[in-house]
This record gives structure tokens, C-alpha cells and sequence, in this order.
């Protein structure tokens, strides 16, 4: 519910921020502007959200979980959104989103408030491999006595659903 509530209020504000300021500058500059932003949001979400996923495809292929590159696509993908949104405030809240500095103080933000999940080693911050992470998710510390066997995979059995045999 605060949640609804705090989107309700910043969806307010950016309509009379950018009712107020509209007046002053004029219906078409205003009209200009929005359109502007709405399509430098839209190229940004697509030039961005392409290398984005290649980078993540480069780090999964190497067996790491590519926790930084999933949190910068979904900053510029929400950052691209709120451009393309009508209001000032909701742009300068996506160009603080597409800017470095700004997704690193937003980033800290988010794990202060315990939104971030914990994919973290906690060596020097740095992401967890895969088999670290499954390790960890199977309660398996790589011994044969753990959920996770290192020598292969766990043996068991496959029953294919459309075996009509099974049917009643």
C-alpha cells in the first residue's frame, strides 16, 4: 500500500511540475520537449538493453551470475521508461537512472532499504560464481554427501506425461 501511495504522489507532482512549467514556456516547446525525451528514451531502452544482455550472456557463458549487468539493464530499462513518460520530474528521475554515478548512489539506496538479494560472496563484493551459488542454494558444500555431487549428475527417474500407459 505505501508503495501505490508514493506513485500516486510522484505521478501528481510530475503532472503539476509539468503543467506549471508548460505555462511558463509555452504549450508547443513543451509539447516538443516531451516528445524529445519520449524518443531519446526509446533509443536509449534499446541501444542500452541490447549490449546490456550481451554482456550478461558473456558472464552466464563463464559460469557467473551476472548480478551487476541484470541490475544496470532493469536501471536503464526503468530509466528509458520514465523518459518516455509526460512530466519533467519523471525525467530527470531517467537521466539520474541512465547516469553511472547516479545508478551507483541509486544501487547503495537499495540495499540500505533490503531490496537488493544477496548474490553476493561477501569477499570483496564480488558475485558469486554459479556453482557457488547453487552450492549454497542446495545446502551442498561440493561433497558427495550434499545435494550438490561434484562428480555429475543425480541419478532419477523420467516419466513422460503423455505416456498412455499412465492414463486412467
Amino acid at each position: 500500500m505505501p508503495i501505490l501511495v508514493f506513485i500516486s504522489l510522484f505521478t501528481l507532482l510530475d503532472f503539476i511540475l509539468l503543467f506549471s512549467i508548460g505555462s511558463q514556456i509555452g504549450l508547443l516547446t513543451t509539447l516538443l520537449l516531451v516528445l524529445a525525451t519520449g524518443v531519446i528514451g526509446l533509443h536509449l531502452i534499446r541501444k542500452e538493453g541490447v549490449s546490456t544482455f550481451a554482456r550478461a550472456r558473456q558472464r552466464m557463458q563463464a559460469g557467473e551470475i551476472p548480478s551487476n549487468e541484470l541490475l544496470t539493464g532493469a536501471a536503464l530499462i526503468f530509466g528509458g521508461a520514465l523518459l518516455m513518460a509526460p512530466g519533467f520530474l519523471s525525467d530527470i528521475v531517467g537521466i539520474a537512472c541512465l547516469l553511472p554515478n547516479a545508478r551507483q548512489l541509486m544501487y547503495k539506496a537499495l540495499m540500505w532499504l533490503g531490496l537488493k538479494t544477496s548474490l553476493y560472496s561477501g569477499q570483496n563484493d564480488q558475485p558469486k560464481t554459479h556453482r557457488q551459488q547453487r552450492t549454497s542454494y542446495h545446502g551442498g558444500n561440493g561433497d558427495k554427501t550434499g545435494a550438490f555431487n561434484e562428480t555429475g549428475p543425480l541419478e532419477g527417474d523420467f516419466i513422460s506425461r503423455d505416456d498412455g500407459s499412465r492414463r486412467r
